[in-house]
């Protein structure tokens, strides 16, 4: 599996400390291991559309689509939850 970015996660993705940034490095790494590691904690988010969310940290989340053997990132932002 790869990594595509979109420029809204890019965007999005510029405006996080440096702690951030390497959690979800992280975590990235974890997603290309298996979407099922633990920490990811990766579900649908979006059915109809095939939205996934994964988790960074308790307050972060990352959005993304499957399209072929590639991850598409799409946004990545705090959880209106935290």
């Amino acid at each position: 599996m790869k990594l595509g970015y979109t420029l809204k996660f890019q965007e999005s993705f510029s405006c996080f400390n440096e702690k951030d940034k390497r959690k979800f490095y992280q975590k990235a790494d974890y997603l290309l291991t298996s979407i099922r590691h633990p920490s990811l904690r990766a579900k649908k988010y979006d059915e109809t559309r095939g939205i996934w969310q994964a988790r960074v940290s308790r307050d972060l989340r990352f959005y993304f689509l499957i399209e072929g053997n590639v991850y598409i990132l799409l946004d990545i932002k705090h959880h209106p939850k935290s």
